[in-house]
C-alpha cells in the first residue's frame, strides 16, 4: 500500500513537472466574418483558429513571432510539405553561426518538425515542432513563424489546401 501512494505521487509529481504548451486542440464557438476554411492566428492569445464556419472553429496553441520579428495582415498559403528540409533563414545564421547550413527533414534536431505549411510571405510558416521547442509554445518565440505541435499541424495540414487564406491579427 505505501509503495503504490509512493508511486502515484511520484507519477503526479512527473506530470506537475511536465512543460506546459498551452491547452490543447479544441472546438469552439467562434465569432468572425472569415470565410470557413480560413486560417486566423491570434497573436495575443497564441492561438491558431481554423474556420469551420457557423460560429465554429478548431483552436489550436501556437508559437508565435517575438518582439521584432511580429506581422499582421493577411496572407495564403502557397506550399504543403512532409518533414521538410530547414536552411536556416539569414537573420537566424547571424544570431546563431554554429547552425548547420541544412537540416535534414525528419531528422530530430530539425525544428520544422512533422509537417510545414508555407506562406506567400518571405520565410514564413506553420510548421511543427522538435520535442524541446515543443515547450515554447504559447509563448512569443520566432522569427516570425507560427510553431505548432507535430499533432495539431499534421491536424491542420490535412485540413488545408494550397490558396488557403491565412489572417494574422496583432
Amino acid at each position: 500500500m505505501i509503495l503504490r501512494l509512493v508511486l502515484v505521487a511520484l507519477l503526479l509529481a512527473a506530470v506537475v513537472a511536465l512543460p506546459q504548451t498551452g491547452a490543447a486542440k479544441e472546438f469552439v464557438r467562434y465569432e468572425t466574418t472569415a470565410t470557413p476554411g480560413t486560417i486566423v492566428i491570434d497573436t495575443s492569445r497564441r492561438r491558431l483558429f481554423f474556420v469551420l464556419g457557423e460560429g465554429r472553429a478548431i483552436s489550436y496553441p501556437v508559437g508565435v513571432a517575438r518582439r521584432g520579428a511580429e506581422w499582421s495582415g493577411t496572407a495564403s498559403v502557397n506550399g504543403k510539405y512532409v518533414r521538410p528540409d530547414w536552411i536556416p533563414p539569414p537573420e537566424v545564421k547571424i544570431e546563431e553561426p554554429f547552425l548547420p547550413d541544412r537540416v535534414r527533414g525528419g531528422a530530430p534536431n530539425n525544428p520544422m518538425g512533422a509537417r510545414a505549411i508555407t506562406l506567400d510571405r518571405s520565410d514564413i510558416a506553420i510548421h511543427g515542432s522538435t520535442q524541446r521547442m515543443r515547450a515554447s509554445i504559447g509563448g512569443a518565440v520566432s522569427h516570425g513563424c507560427i510553431r505548432m505541435r507535430n499533432e495539431d499541424v499534421i491536424d491542420l495540414y490535412d485540413r488545408v489546401h494550397v490558396g488557403t487564406p491565412v489572417l494574422m491579427l496583432p
